[in-house]
Formats: C-alpha cells, sequence, structure tokens
C-alpha cells in the first residue's frame, strides 16, 4: 500500500480548501488537498458577498479570477411586488471591499484551483476520503482514486472543506440539527437571451413570492443566469405531484410578475436540481487534529449568499492556527476558533430567521428609507458580521425585531 505523509491534509478543493491550502503553502507547511470530483464540476453557492474578496486578496487569488471577467457584483435588488429595494455595497457602514462576483461556479472553482496548484499546492482529484483514525492529534485518512487505488495519508491535522460532502461529520458522527432548518431548494441554468442591455440586466435579484418563498436570479458575465426557488419543504415538494423539478421551477417562474416574460419560455441548461432541506450543523467546529471548514460544518440558507464567504472565512482562520500551532504556539481553538466563528454565524442567523418571519422583509421596504438603517444593515449583507462597532451586529438579536414593531405602531 502507498503511504504518504504530509503536515495538514485538506478535503476538498473548493474556495475553502484552495484558501486554507494556498495560506498553508505560502507559510512553509507541506499541504496536499485531496478532491472527491472531477473539475470542473457543477455546484451551487452562485453569488459571493464582498467579505470573501478578503480572503481571495490575502493568499494572492485576485488576479487570476479577474482575468476570467466574471460577472461584478456591486449590490443585491430584492422585489415584493411592485415594492423594490437595492442595496449598494459602495454604501455600507464601515470599511471593506465594496463589490465581489456572481459566477458559474464550476468554471470559478476550476479557475482557483487551477491558480493553487500553480503556486505549489498539490490537488488530488478523483480521490475519496473513506475512513479516518487518530492517534491523538496525528491521523491515517485512507483514500481511494478513481482506479479504485487504496493508499494511507498520515497527517498532523486535517481541514475538512468538502462542504456537503461533510466527510469528518459523517464519519465521526458530528451532525447536529441545524438552528435554520426546513426549506429546500430547486435551481437550474438558462441562456437569457431576454436579458436587458443594461445595469438591470445583470443586478442579482431576489423575487419575494410569499414571505418564505423567493425567487433567486444571478445573470453571468457567460449570458447564461442561475434561477432558483427557496421556500419551506413541503411548499417545495407540492409544486408538482410527480416530483417534476422542471414543472416545480416553471411554475414559480410562472408566479413572478418581474420576471415571468424573460425566462417562462426559455429551455434549462440542465435538469433542475433539488437541493432538499439543506441547512445542517455540527456539535462540533474542531478536534484533536481537524477543523471543519464552511459547509462541512454549518450552512445556513442561501438567502444572503453568506454560503462562501463563510467557508473561506473558517478556512483562512483554520490556516492560521494551524500555521501558529505547527510552530509550537498554543493555540485556545474554543475561543479562537469556535467563539469567533460562531459569533459571525449567530448574526447571520439572526438575519436568515427574521427574513423568513418577514421582519426584515418590512425593514428592507419600509418607506421613506432610513439611509443610516439601510447602510448598516447592508454591512451585514457584505459580510463584516464581526464589526460590533456596527449595532445591527452587536445588537443583532433584538435590533431588527424592534426596528420591525416600531414600523408597525
Amino acid at each position: 500500500m502507498i503511504k504518504e505523509k504530509v503536515d495538514v491534509l485538506v478535503i476538498g478543493a473548493g474556495p475553502s480548501g484552495c484558501v486554507s491550502s494556498a495560506y498553508l503553502n505560502k507559510n512553509g507547511v507541506n499541504v496536499k488537498v485531496v478532491e472527491k470530483t472531477k473539475f470542473p464540476r457543477p455546484v451551487v453557492g452562485e453569488s459571493f458577498i464582498p467579505r470573501v474578496m478578503d480572503h481571495f486578496e490575502e493568499v494572492g487569488l485576485i488576479p487570476a479570477i479577474e482575468k476570467v471577467g466574471f460577472e461584478k457584483k456591486w449590490g443585491a435588488r430584492f422585489i415584493r411586488g411592485e415594492e423594490k429595494c437595492v442595496f449598494d455595497f459602495s454604501k455600507k457602514y464601515g470599511e471593506g471591499w465594496d463589490w465581489t462576483w456572481q459566477v458559474p461556479r464550476a468554471e470559478f472553482d476550476n479557475v482557483v484551483a487551477e491558480e493553487v496548484q500553480r503556486q505549489g499546492v498539490e490537488i488530488e482529484f478523483q480521490s475519496e476520503v473513506i475512513d479516518v483514525k487518530f492517534d491523538g492529534s496525528n491521523s491515517t485518512s485512507i483514500i481511494r482514486d478513481v482506479d479504485g487505488q487504496i493508499k494511507e495519508i498520515e497527517a498532523k491535522f486535517i481541514i475538512d472543506s468538502s462542504g456537503f460532502g461533510r466527510v469528518l461529520p459523517k464519519l465521526l458522527n458530528l451532525d447536529a440539527p441545524s438552528s435554520v432548518s426546513g426549506h429546500s431548494s430547486i435551481f437550474a441554468h438558462v441562456k437569457d437571451i431576454n436579458r436587458p442591455d443594461n445595469e438591470h440586466g445583470t443586478l442579482i435579484t431576489f423575487d419575494i413570492i410569499e414571505t418564505e418563498v423567493w425567487l433567486w436570479v444571478i445573470p453571468f458575465s457567460n449570458g447564461n443566469t442561475s434561477i432558483g426557488v427557496v421556500g419551506p419543504t413541503e411548499y417545495i415538494e407540492g409544486l408538482s405531484p410527480k416530483g417534476d423539478s422542471v414543472e416545480a421551477l416553471r411554475k414559480v417562474i410562472g408566479s413572478s410578475d418581474f420576471y415571468r416574460d424573460r425566462f417562462i419560455d426559455l429551455d434549462f441548461l440542465f435538469n433542475p436540481v433539488l437541493l432538499k432541506n439543506y441547512s445542517c450543523s455540527v456539535k462540533q467546529l474542531y478536534g484533536d487534529g481537524f477543523a471543519l471548514t464552511g459547509n462541512s460544518s454549518e450552512f445556513l440558507d442561501p438567502v444572503f449568499s453568506s454560503g462562501v464567504a463563510f467557508a473561506t472565512e473558517s478556512g483562512m482562520l483554520a490556516a492560521k492556527l494551524i500555521t501558529r500551532q505547527l510552530n509550537g504556539e498554543k493555540v485556545d481553538w474554543e475561543v479562537e476558533y469556535t467563539g469567533y466563528m460562531k459569533k459571525g454565524i449567530n448574526v447571520f442567523s439572526t438575519y436568515v430567521k427574521e427574513w423568513y418571519t418577514g421582519n426584515l422583509q418590512k425593514l428592507f421596504f419600509h418607506q421613506p428609507a432610513n439611509a443610516d438603517v439601510k447602510e448598516k444593515i447592508c454591512a451585514v449583507l457584505a459580510g463584516y458580521v464581526w464589526d460590533e462597532s456596527n449595532p445591527f451586529v452587536k445588537k443583532h438579536d433584538r435590533v431588527i425585531k424592534n426596528m420591525a414593531y416600531t414600523i408597525e405602531m
């Protein structure tokens, strides 16, 4: 049997795995990435938020990404019937990036993985972690490649960036109920031949069909657009008695006054994908010799596009803490990793929950708009959820409820 030794084994070559491995490599850590699939491969999570740009910048990924010409995302539009609310990231509270990208993830992830490999990171594609055994913080992972051959990789630390594959949570029985649950999604791509030739044609939009049901529209620079519906699982299942995802997605498009004419007659470029009860969580974010990042640890909801930002935030932080630990420093993982990540997760969890109660929607569409409130909410939507100088971060657990109640009065 083939045996290898590395300092750090990263599971998964998505944005989290690439950011963490690039950081480790730049800091002299012997790192290897194993990825179950062959790139490019389709994946959801096509809209980013500005916080992710800090992570791409820190490991030198932005020049390679910019060369491709992905659609820039300057903000987001929310629609409810005749009402519209637009958030401009350049008009947010505090510092931070004013833009990001909206991308077909198959192409984007491939570009990032190629750049990380160019930097010197080894990525082994079509190789699956099928078992892991720990001896203290040291681990031995059993890897099966595309030809069915088995080998062992010994590591001092594992970063699980496997996304919805959730390798370590499954192997170590770490899954836990999510605090945000009960929703599902169906999405597909279309050739957007009816796209308006202006900024409104490329602005990412969330079209609210009902309080808990909304349609996403994410235009790409290649002329295609991602369309998806999100709603309670029972609603999604009820769209088509036969479970026909094409019928289900068309039915929701047909209920959109804003997008019906643009999309109703277009063919889907692939059979619409159902993501059922997608929210997930874990009992712990780290253990002796491993850390969980991104969707392998926690996924909330696609409504504010936070997934990739939390994935790269946790991937970058795990890589920094591991580098310090390998250099002999003492790291308090409970405080510096779990404590830090949970602060941001808790803020976004509040916003997701209050979106589905309708309270946040009341603030979005209230007229006349309060510019100060909008700037502070915009900073949260941009991903700057650790800035406690922002009262909409520091008092997230009560400020939205209180303001929605004031509006009703």
